[in-house]
């Protein structure tokens, strides 16, 4: 760590004028290379040592070479080449090491901490002397590969456990050799720049020579997996391994395909094309591009990301209940899918059409893995962002409702089914993998068009099941955490999607389905006594609650229903839905919505929109109850989260500006707050005190949270807000008394009893001002 920081403290042109900062360098490389060469004992401190070296070269070209000593710049040259050779012939010699330990060693690819800060750092020391350093790793990786190949062949179909002892342990030492090499390769062909000062230095040779290598590599490893049916699996860290370097590929050379294939003339702008007639010359980029290619002597790009995809889906097919494979190959095809330019890229590919017409569990059987449940909903969600960009249906030759068919026919199996049958244990699977593979779908809709196709498939056909499994597996979280989180997701409206026609009911129709929908879970739930063991209550009861919360939130605050509909045709949708939510919210203790983030933020967010759209219900409500609901808001405006205070905030004005607009109107919830403050005189005063007190004495962060319903608040009730100052006052001392006076009719100088926005903001900005003022001489 010592000499981690070296380097840090002080410039490299500093430390060449040093005495003795050739000898100090030989030490250090020596110290460096023992440590290495013992990786065994030093794992953790490998990282601290090649950052020191990282930092050294990556300052050279800042540094004169005739500053310092004499041939300081080559002395580093040397000495970087032998720490690089340390470390690749160590990390190589490890493999066996570890392996005839019989497990007494740790595997140092098993550390995903230590391994990715080793790799963080390699790519600035391997390219300071990249020449050399490839031709090291090549020399390395070119026997082995030959090795691989021909124990691949002596194996055959079979898998490695089948083999004889020998060949399978020298078949798992090559294994974990070409792991490293790979991760070594992956991570300097990561470290290309596209600066225009190393453009040009011919480096882009070096990693089509190194890529070279790790794709034929992977060719092996994917033709080994397909020709034997999924039998003969190399080791899982390779195919990670090869997963790592295929994203570091593509992050690099996988963004200008549109630019160099010409495919992106289609929609360009008038001035994109004037530039183009203007200059038809290719860029330094492109030509640097289109070498790498040439020098890879494996296809152009599509060729090379036509190898990428077709690995993606058969580790997809192949590596079904290894879940980390499956991760980050879903990972990979989802940056791909999210590039502007890979993403037209995978459109031209016969596997991801093969993919996007065949997404079902005889195809891919990781999506039957119970494990892999959440890995579904990503699945779905790429293929969906692939299916509604541009142009790809047409490129696809599908559309979103043949895309869907699979799933819409699995949901009208379930739809025939009694509630006797829908509750049977064989419908678990099929109905999570509904909904993950719906909530997938549903959140790759980001505009008008494409949501409304997947509403119009849904309804009125399908929305009826989702209640009816709300009301059978209310108590299984596995399912309805899945059902709730789709609902979540289809009810948000993200990007103004969820927007009908003025004369469509379509908006209506999807409240009622939500309502049905958090109605039935919520009455199972309540009927149901609260459970006397603890342990995990949240996965067992709270998350539930605060899922359909969020449900019934993302409805509510939608604005995609007019809500007073319900009330003229005598609809009970949404009263139904408001009376369930609040039983729900109201059954957890507070300090239970307290300790779990997640269950406040849905807990206060209900609360919120109910003072600001649904006012009537609300105080209508028993004064108890209501209470209870302002005693939440009172202790969720002290709490430390940002989020949580600014709902309880946001909360208390509402209220406070109802009350001051319709203060003198005879209306039925004027007379229901009135009966409300009538028992509880002091609710005003009690939160005017604690948003002063929040406001001078509170944390920095909350305090911007706290000022909007101060205002609402003074001109609600003047006598709180007086008595408030009053009370400040005779806490301190005379001098401190004509202080705050002082800074109190400043604060209220020139405000009006009006509640306009600009009104709003003067009022802020002397808030601020009194807060910093007061706080200069106030003691507690």
């Amino acid at each position: 760590r010592l000499l981690g920081r070296l380097k840090a403290n002080y410039q490299l042109s500093e430390l060449v004028k040093a005495e003795g900062y050739l000898e100090w360098l030989d030490l250090a490389a020596s110290f460096t290379i023992q440590s290495i060469q013992n990786w065994q004992y030093s794992t953790n401190s490998i990282h601290y040592l090649l950052a020191l070296w990282g930092r050294l070269v990556s300052a050279v070209p800042y540094v004169r070479p005739e500053t310092g000593a004499q041939g300081h710049v080559q002395a580093l040259e040397k000495q970087v080449l032998g720490v690089v050779e340390a470390y690749i012939e160590s990390m190589l010699g490890s493999v066996e090491t570890v392996l005839r330990s019989d497990g007494a060693l740790d595997d140092p690819l098993d550390d995903d901490g230590s391994l990715k800060e080793q790799l963080d750092r390699l790519p600035n020391i391997c390219r300071f002397q990249y020449a050399p350093v490839a031709t090291m790793i090549i020399a390395k990786f070119d026997p082995l590969l030959t090795q691989y190949q021909e124990l691949m062949r002596h194996v055959g179909s079979g898998s490695t456990e089948s083999a004889p002892p020998d060949v399978a342990q020298r078949l798992a030492i090559v294994e974990g050799q070409l792991t490293w090499l790979t991760y070594m390769v992956g991570t300097i062909v990561g470290g290309h720049s596209w600066s225009g000062a190393q453009m040009g230095d011919g480096e882009e040779a070096i990693d089509a020579s190194l890529s070279r290598r790790a794709l034929q590599l992977a060719q092996g490893v994917d033709y080994r997996l397909t020709s034997s049916n999924g039998a003969g699996r190399s080791d899982p860290k390779l195919e990670l391994a090869i997963l790592f370097y295929f994203q570091n590929f593509r992050r690099v050379y996988m963004f200008m395909w549109d630019q160099v294939s010409g495919s992106g003339t289609v929609g360009t702008s008038v001035v994109s094309m004037m530039a183009s007639k203007l200059d038809s010359t290719p860029s330094t980029k492109q030509k640097v591009y289109q070498r790498m290619f040439e020098h890879l002597g494996m296809g152009d790009h599509t060729a090379v990301a036509n190898l990428i995809v077709t690995k993606i889906g058969n580790n997809l097919k192949y590596w079904p209940e290894e879940q980390e494979i499956v991760a980050k190959t879903l990972e990979l095809l989802l940056d791909m899918a999210g590039g502007y330019s890979s993403s037209k890229l995978l459109l031209t590919l016969e596997t991801v059409r093969f993919l996007a017409r065949h997404h079902t569990e005889d195809h891919f059987p990781f999506l039957s893995n119970p494990q892999n449940s959440r890995h579904r909903t990503t699945f779905h969600a790429i293929l969906a962002r692939l299916l509604l960009s541009p142009s790809g249906e047409e490129k696809l030759g599908l559309t979103l409702e043949q895309f869907v068919d699979p799933i819409l026919n699995t949901m009208g199996h379930l739809e025939s089914f009694s509630p006797t049958d829908l509750r049977n244990e064989a419908a678990r699977r099929p109905l999570i993998g509904v909904f993950r593979d719906l909530r997938g779908i549903a959140a790759s809709l980001h505009n008008r068009r494409t949501y409304g196709m997947l509403f119009d498939v849904m309804q009125p056909q399908h929305m009826p099941l989702f209640s009816r499994v709300a009301d059978a597996w209310w108590d299984q979280p596995d399912v309805i955490i899945s059902l709730l989180r789709f609902m979540q997701e289809f009810c948000h409206n993200k990007a103004n999607r969820v927007n009908f026609d003025q004369s469509s009911p379509n908006g209506i129709l999807l409240f009622r389905a939500t309502s049905d929908v958090v109605c039935a879970f919520g009455r199972r739930i309540l009927a149901s006594p609260a459970p006397t063991d603890t342990t995990d209550i949240y996965k067992r009861r709270y998350k539930g609650i605060g899922l359909a919360l969020n449900v019934l939130n993302s409805a509510l605050g939608g604005n995609y229903v007019c809500f007073g509909v319900f009330a003229l045709y005598n609809d009970p949708a949404l009263d139904n839905a408001l009376d369930v939510a609040l039983k729900l919210a109201l059954n957890i203790p507070l300090d239970d919505v307290i300790a779990y983030p997640k269950l406040s933020k849905s807990f206060y967010g209900l609360i919120e929109l109910l003072f600001r759209n649904h006012k009537a219900t609300v105080l209508s409500m028993e004064t108890g109850v209501f209470m209870q609901l302002m005693t939440a808001v009172h202790e969720g405006l002290q709490t430390s989260d940002a989020t949580i205070s600014s709902l309880c905030a946001n909360t208390i004005d509402h209220l406070a500006t109802f009350y001051f607009e319709n203060a003198s109107r005879d209306k039925p919830e004027m007379r229901n707050l009135n009966k409300h403050l009538a028992a509880q005189p002091n609710l005003f005063s009690s939160l005017t005190a604690t948003l002063f007190n929040l406001l001078l004495f509170g944390a920095p962060q909350n305090f911007w949270a706290v000022m909007r319903p101060m205002l609402s608040l003074m001109l609600a009730s003047e006598s709180s807000f007086t008595a408030y100052k009053d009370h400040l006052m005779s806490t301190q001392s005379p001098e401190n008394q004509a202080l705050l006076n002082d800074a109190f009719s400043k604060l209220v100088h020139d405000v009006n009893r009006s509640l306009d926005s600009a009104n709003r903001d003067r009022f802020t900005q002397r808030l601020t001002a009194f807060r910093v003022a007061s706080r200069a001489f106030l003691t507690l």
